[in-house]
């Protein structure tokens, strides 16, 4: 959807009934919520769609709500709006392919391609639940990151690898199984750490020595919530102030959940008697990195639930953000995925996905989404609460200090990003 396309109400809209036209806006901005578009994008796509349908919408949103005042600008500008729509909604989750479908059939409703009707059912079919088969794919991806990780950014050993899949396969499992369970849903994060720290423990004690602390890490790669507290923080840069703290709270509250259960699952199995040991096994060999960064890349297509046919897109977004990162690092003579690699990284993603969009007139989120996902800072969250569990307040203040340098960096690159090629599309 434009984002800045000149008001022309068709005859189609202006003799539509109002309650069709609200109903059609309102399933459109529950989808474009579902499907994990922030605050600023969604109240932008959902007030510009209803502009072209003849319609003032004031639209407010947060991660568990939206609010829509809607007014006929037939009948004057009043102020006054005529119908308010209130929804209660779960926080959403990224899904490419179903965000790609609902931008297209909203392009087409106003485009007068296909009827306000029609396009209403489309939009509703969208919330069918994913198949055996997409949900057996996620759980795929969901392994697939977490070793990807270990041979990407951790570089330990071949059995960190292999174990790490392993956890990820069983957190991928977890997470699917609790979706549709809400009381098993809330406890989900700690049970997922509970159950990736007692494997690592149980498998270095008896199997083969681990590097336990990085394997979890990696097992719970995919819960972290860098991609919320970057969200939040473009939402609080934007004065969508409201979101963007809802936001970080839920950010916090899933580290707290996963700090829990990994300090629950060690002093459980210190409690047991059951030592993981030190001994340190040989590190990965350095040919490791390409084929994992291709194999992670690939991952986190299907973990977006990108469409087939955007995975070269979506794999070579995750690419570009990695190499920009660690070239940057390399530049400034830090590690890499340093603040000014991390700068970095955000501002080509955020050019590049603007781009993206103007050229294929198809959401920026294709490209943005998945780019960043190796630069947020979920991990570095994690540890700095970690340290604070552990009472060395030393290292958890340092780590918190770092996460926020990263997460300026990141959205200050972002936002330049847009300032080097200016936005066309809401999403």
């Amino acid at each position: 959807m434009s984002a800045a396309a000149p008001v022309v109400v068709s005859a189609d809209f202006s003799t539509a009934a109002l309650n069709t036209r609200i109903g059609f806006l309102v399933e459109l901005a529950r989808r474009l919520h579902q499907y994990g578009t922030s605050a600023p994008r969604l109240e932008i796509a959902v007030a510009g769609a209803a502009q072209q349908m003849g319609l003032a919408a004031d639209v407010w949103s947060s991660p568990t709500a939206i609010i829509i005042s809607f007014s006929d600008l037939a009948q004057g500008d009043e102020g006054l709006a005529q119908v308010t729509q209130v929804m209660r909604l779960p926080p959403g989750d990224v899904n490419l392919a179903r965000l790609c479908e609902a931008d297209a059939i909203a392009d087409r409703v106003i485009a007068g391609e296909i009827e306000l009707r029609e396009g209403f059912r489309l939009l509703r079919l969208l919330g069918l639940p994913d198949t055996r088969r997409a949900q057996a794919s996620v759980i795929g991806s969901y392994g697939l990151s977490a070793a990807c990780v270990v041979g990407l950014l951790l570089h330990s050993s071949w059995a960190d690898l292999l174990v790490s899949g392993l956890i990820g396969l069983v957190i991928g499992a977890i997470t699917i199984r609790s979706a549709a369970r809400p009381r098993l849903a809330a406890a989900s994060d700690a049970i997922c750490a509970l159950v990736a720290t007692t494997i690592a423990i149980v498998i270095s004690a008896f199997v083969v020595p681990l590097a336990v602390k990085s394997v979890v890490l990696a097992g719970l790669i995919v819960l972290m919530p860098g991609m919320s507290l970057t969200t939040a923080v473009r939402e609080i840069s934007s004065q969508h102030l409201v979101s963007g703290v809802a936001r970080v709270g839920g950010a916090v509250s899933t580290l707290l959940k996963l700090t829990f259960g990994t300090v629950a699952a060690t002093q459980l199995c210190a409690a047991l008697g059951i030592d993981p040991g030190t001994y340190a096994l040989p590190p990965l060999p350095g040919w490791v990195d390409y084929p994992s960064l291709l194999l992670g890349a690939l991952g986190f297509s299907i973990l977006f639930r990108a469409a087939r046919r955007d995975w070269p897109v979506v794999m070579g977004a995750v690419i570009v953000g990695y190499l920009a990162t660690r070239w940057g690092g390399l530049i400034s003579g830090a590690i890499p995925g340093a603040p000014f690699g991390v700068f970095l990284g955000g501002f080509l993603l955020g050019a590049m996905a603007n781009l993206y969009a103007r050229i294929m007139r198809r959401p920026g989120a294709v490209i943005r989404e998945p780019g960043i996902i190796l630069l947020v800072p979920g991990s570095v969250g994690f540890r700095s609460v970690s340290y604070l569990f552990e009472r060395d307040t030393v290292l958890g203040m340092d780590s918190g200090i770092l996460l926020i340098t990263l997460l300026i960096s990141l959205v200050a690159g972002l936002l330049f990003g847009d300032l080097l090629v200016s936005p066309r599309r809401s999403l």
